[in-house]
Order: structure tokens, then sequence, then C-alpha cells
């Protein structure tokens, strides 16, 4: 059996996958219908229509570069969450990611929030 943290960073696995191929709906597919995006590249994205349209736009301005690596997670019932490390080289840098999941009916995880955390945007 899985631990929580590499059952998580398996989600992630798939979320840079798509990325990676541009493929906004499938990064999108990971986030619960009412989940909430919180970053400092735009404006908060609420629910899974505007998540998908905002990772439209970031996958067409990035590159192959994208990682995130789960540093710490943590479970509790039916909720869990990631401390996860990214960066996407040149076009946007390095930060965290502290991200809540919500297990689902069929016992997967999908991310119900999610706050990014640049390290290269200036205070």
């Amino acid at each position: 059996m899985l631990s929580i943290r590499d059952e998580l960073q398996g989600l992630w696995d798939i979320y840079v996958a798509a990325y990676r191929a541009g493929d906004a709906a499938g990064c999108a597919s990971i986030f619960t219908d009412d989940a909430e995006v919180h970053s400092p590249y735009a404006p908060p994205a609420r629910g899974r229509a505007a998540i998908e349209a905002l990772h439209g736009i970031w996958t067409q301005q990035a590159g192959p570069d994208k990682t995130l690596s789960v540093i710490e997670a943590g479970i509790s019932g039916d909720l869990a969450w990631t401390l996860a490390a990214y960066s996407e080289g040149e076009a946007t840098g390095n930060g965290t990611s502290l991200s809540v999941f919500k297990r689902q009916a069929g016992g997967g995880w999908l991310i119900h929030m999610c706050s990014l955390n640049s390290s290269d945007v200036a205070e």
C-alpha cells in the first residue's frame, strides 16, 4: 500500500504530465468541481471550469521544465494535504504549493484548495 505522500505525488505527476503536454482539461481534472486555485500569477480561479481556463493560459506559456515534488503530506479522515515545491524554469520560476485534497466516493483524491506561493515574486 502506498503512503499518502506517494499517493498524492502520483496525482501531482499526472498534473505535471498534462501541464507539460499543454492539456488544460487534464490539469483541471485533478480538481474538485468546486475547487479554488489562489496564486500570485492570476486572480483566484473558482470551480473546475475556471481552473481549466486559467490552465489554458498557463500551459500556452509553459515549457517542458515543469516539476512538482511533494515535500510533506498528511491525512485526516477524508482530507489530505501536500506542501510541494514547484519549478518552471525561467518562465515562472520557483515556489511552493499548499493544497488540500478531498477523498472521492471511489476512494481516489482530488484537489479542493490550492495556494501557489512564488519564491520569485518581488515584495
